[in-house]
């Protein structure tokens, strides 16, 4: 493939030349100095630190909302997917450290996914979650539920259980035998015996706890409600005070009654947890599920914002709790900064997945999920000979709803190659959403540089007659570079550099996290091959 001038000057501009095993980085003083985590696939961050203990966050990355299940000595947990589908990953652990992939729970778009709770009920299993479509403003929401009799599927189309008005349904079963579903602020409802429809209409039965005024919260929300059973005592634990905004905003409270109908009266101790100063390493701690381990010890499973990257999303931390003598918990992590002693089960594997890809299985991996992708979205993608082959659609990123991948590395790096047929342009990136991302596209002839959701030049790209070339993105804690190559060893650097710490949820609301991710639009078809990921220092 020949050169444009445009292309050649873009790319030559500094002159410099990079190999992939000449790239070095220094660790910041802070980071040198923390507690440092084992590395596992691709140099990804891993918990477990091989000597019985653990370092936070044991699910890196955008995991937000996790709902875990115990059953037998066996855990599944899923997190809220929000717009990427498929939807609802589903991971497996015996030791709530050590996670691996199971598959996805729902592949057809029913909105920006919430807050899901994952249980099981006479031998079959539920996740229960709120959707929402149509944005923020002018939106429509309901609440849904899919089954399965195997956790690894298959699971059920979505059904439809309304209740419209709420959010983060989370279910119980009461000391009547009867299934109930609680809900945002305060309210529950009892569900039929097969937990597919509502039964009678949503009551009050909770007023939650309210934190003292000097406080700076995000707002009060109440909600993310699960019900767990300890002795003769339900417990519902809480979240309020807003799951973004102010660091010091979001925290776990608890209520017990001795019948799921109430009356629930608050924890001495609320809140249970909660960020009290900017200098903890964890922002924003809440949402949480709390569970026995198999070896009798208690834990909360909750999310949090890393201190200084938001961009990362809302990660999943685990922590220790204790029974005082009259039956309430206290959290014993700490600001989480610090390893923790590990809880008891088998190892059952490598933490996590590759999120490199050479494309050579028959349909989409593991790792990628199409950003808000039409029903018909899956029918774009074909397989064959390690490529990975997309039709183009829209014109930018904005319309052309990209694949992402879930990174969660302080600083990383990936590159893949990209034939690109005539009137495609392809692309990769660091996406947040269709209004916020930053990266580099081609037509095959020029290129065009994405900066704040926006392409420039203005006028974006217009399709071009095609070609080959390799795409690099390096994210080296939010200072983002750019590397072009025709061959896939000699790399050249972009002129254009980008600081990246401003993409998260308190500049373009959504809740979401800064992904790498590759894009097709045009009319044309774009051909993808060896996707590499690996974290950097």
């Amino acid at each position: 493939m020949k050169l444009s001038r445009h292309w050649a000057v873009a790319a030559l501009a500094t002159g410099l030349i990079l190999s992939a095993s000449s790239f070095a980085v220094t660790p910041s003083v802070a980071d040198s100095a923390a507690p440092q985590w084992q590395r596992g696939i691709e140099q990804q961050r891993q918990a477990d630190l091989g000597n019985g203990t653990f370092l936070n966050p044991v699910f890196a990355g955008d995991r937000p909302d996790p709902s875990v299940l115990k059953d037998g000595d066996d855990y599944y947990l899923t997190s809220s997917s929000f717009d990427a589908y498929p939807g609802l990953p589903i991971w497996h652990s015996r030791d709530l450290v050590n996670w691996q992939p199971l598959d996805h729970a729902i592949s057809k778009n029913v909105g920006s996914i919430w807050a899901p709770d994952i249980v099981k009920h006479k031998g079959r299993y539920y996740i229960y979650f709120p959707a929402r479509t149509g944005g923020t403003e002018g939106s429509t929401r309901s609440n849904y539920v899919v089954w399965a009799d195997d956790i690894r599927g298959p699971w059920s189309e979505p059904v439809n259980i309304g209740l419209g008005k709420y959010i983060d349904p989370g279910h119980a079963v009461g000391e009547d035998g009867k299934r109930y579903l609680f809900l945002s602020g305060g309210d529950y409802v009892q569900l039929s015996d097969d937990g597919l429809r509502v039964v009678g209409e949503p009551r009050h039965v909770y007023d939650g706890w309210q934190y003292p005024e000097s406080w700076d919260v995000e707002g009060y929300a109440q909600e993310g409600p699960k019900i767990h059973k300890r002795g003769d005592w339900y417990y519902m634990t809480t979240a309020v005070g807003g799951t973004a905004g102010p660091p010091t905003g979001h925290m776990v409270i608890t209520a017990r009654s001795k019948s799921i109908h109430g009356p629930w009266q608050n924890a001495p101790n609320n809140p249970i947890v909660r960020t009290v100063d900017r200098g903890e390493p964890w922002w924003s701690r809440g949402h949480a599920t709390v569970l026995e381990g198999t070896d009798g010890r208690w834990w909360m499973i909750y999310h949090g914002y890393e201190n200084g990257y938001w961009t990362l999303g809302r990660q999943a931390l685990l922590e220790p709790i204790e029974w005082t003598d009259d039956g309430w918990f206290i959290a014993k992590g700490g600001d989480l900064g610090q390893p923790l002693k590990k809880p008891s089960g088998a190892k059952i594997g490598q933490h996590g997945m590759a999120l490199s890809d050479t494309f050579d299985g028959r349909k989409l991996g593991q790792q990628w999920s199409f950003f808000n992708p039409a029903q018909d979205e899956y029918q774009r993608l074909s397989f064959a000979d390690g490529t990975m082959s997309v039709q183009g659609k829209g014109k930018t990123p904005h319309d052309s709803s990209p694949l992402t991948v879930i990174a969660g590395d302080k600083a990383y790096q990936f590159d893949v190659q990209m034939q690109i047929e005539p009137g495609a342009i392809a692309g990769a990136l660091l996406f947040y959403n269709d209004r916020l991302y930053v990266g580099v596209g081609s037509n095959g002839e020029k290129f065009v540089m994405h900066r704040y959701g926006q392409e420039r030049p203005v006028e974006g790209l217009a399709p071009g007659k095609g070609g080959t070339l390799w795409l690099r993105v390096t994210n080296h804690r939010h200072i983002v570079t750019f590397h072009t190559s025709t061959d896939g060893k000699h790399w050249q650097k972009y002129p254009v550099q980008m600081e990246v710490s401003g993409y998260h949820h308190n500049v373009a609301g959504q809740f979401l996290a800064l992904k790498p991710a590759i894009y097709a639009a045009g009319d044309g078809r774009v051909h993808f091959r060896d996707f590499r990921y690996r974290a950097l220092p």
